[in-house]
């Protein structure tokens, strides 16, 4: 029995826990050594050996040995098919999600390069990312390769995005920040969006991406505030806080400047950035193009209410601690996604049962819209029918 039990759930958030040695046989040999010496590499490399973080570990007779009973309950380099890709199909077989997103965890942010000045590291490492994940995926059909694609330079974000799709990559990723000299909505992007949308993929933003809290905001007098994760990094109740701000504010920009009219077919994701902010930021975008339209030719010009483009074109993956219940209600049917967020702990041992709880008052629509149809339309092309609605889950 799989852990969904026979159900049509897509997962849109899953992730590898790569080691830290996974981009070496894809980086450009002339820049692997000034990779290999960057502080920011060294910084994640340098957290110490975790638990499970080894082959070794992973072929030892006891420890496979509990793989099918413990497939929510290890985590991290412990999970089944954490970092193996000959593992991740059968992991997959014991969840049993019709398919599943895939993002990194060692290089999730493309280790800030974006907000530097060495746009020719910031470009291969996002090059060797994408190959080494799509090399990866290709272990399984229902494995989701996503590409990440700097915004920084527009030749280098097209040739990129030219690259990650000829690769077989089913999802653009970009960050959620603002690149340092122009907006995410500049016209010299255009092509990037473009390939997206004629490749009928989607465009995504996933936590990592994002700015962060000021630690200035952690200077208070007090007592320090232990770490969510039992680490060092410090990430607290007042660090979550502003996590989907950047996100937020860049697809407003991307609506208010007609990026989403000028390609209409083009389907965007918020994944791991929660939904709780969803409802009141649809109404705020409202009240903004309401406030500013007598001023604003671009706002005249656009198809819809922001709000209606958003129910149109984006697609947002709550928490599992969030109401998703409420968040749907107040917001759209349309528009929330299951995720599992496997392996990582954050995803809990059980998000089934607390996404289902807080369903309990949907409709049935709004239910299977939830963990199947609204992934699926997210999805497009970079979802092969056969996977969509697979035979053995299609009654459910």
């Amino acid at each position: 029995m799989t852990y969904v039990n026979g159900r049509l759930v897509h997962d849109a958030d899953s992730h590898l826990m790569e080691l830290s040695d996974c981009l070496d046989p894809y980086f450009e040999r002339r820049l692997l050594s000034r990779f290999h010496a960057m502080p920011a590499f060294h910084s994640r490399k340098d957290r110490g050996t975790r638990p499970g973080q080894s082959a070794a570990a992973h072929a030892d007779p006891t420890f496979r040995a509990g793989v099918d009973a413990n497939i929510l309950l290890r985590k991290n380099y412990e999970a089944h098919g954490a970092f193996l890709p000959a593992d991740r199909p059968h992991a997959l077989n014991l969840l049993g999600f019709a398919s599943q997103l895939v993002f990194t965890t060692f290089c999730l942010g493309n280790f800030g390069l974006d907000q530097g000045e060495d746009m020719e590291m910031c470009y291969a490492a996002a090059s060797a990312h994408n190959r080494m994940m799509t090399d990866f995926c290709k272990v399984d059909r229902r494995l989701l390769a996503t590409a990440y694609v700097p915004l920084e330079d527009f030749a280098r974000a097209i040739a990129t995005a030219r690259e990650a799709i000829e690769l077989g990559a089913k999802a653009l990723m970009i960050p959620s920040w603002c690149p340092q000299h122009h907006g995410p909505s500049h016209i010299a992007l255009d092509p990037v969006w473009a390939m997206a949308q004629e490749a009928g993929i989607p465009i995504l933003f996933h936590v990592g991406g994002e700015d962060k809290l000021s630690p200035v905001y952690k200077i208070n007098g007090l007592p320090p505030v232990p770490d969510f994760h039992g680490g060092d990094d410090n990430f607290t109740s007042v660090s979550y806080m502003p996590i989907p701000n950047s996100m937020m504010q860049t697809i407003a920009t991307l609506i208010f400047d007609g990026v989403f009219d000028r390609f209409p077919r083009l389907k965007w994701g918020a994944i791991e950035l929660g939904a709780s902010w969803l409802p009141g930021w649809m109404r705020a975008m409202d009240s903004a193009a309401h406030a500013f339209i007598k001023n604003e030719e671009r706002l005249r010009k656009l198809s819809a209410k922001p709000s209606e483009i958003v129910r149109r074109q984006l697609r947002v993956a709550p928490y599992p601690h969030e109401d998703t219940g409420w968040i749907i209600a107040n917001s759209s049917e349309d528009i929330c996604l299951f995720s599992s967020d496997y392996p990582h702990i954050e995803g809990g041992r059980a998000p089934l049962k607390r996404f289902d709880e807080s369903l309990a008052g949907a409709t049935p629509s709004a239910v299977r819209r939830f963990y199947a149809d609204n992934f699926i339309d997210l999805m497009g092309e970079g979802l092969a029918a056969d996977l969509r609605y697979p035979a053995h889950l299609a009654a459910a």
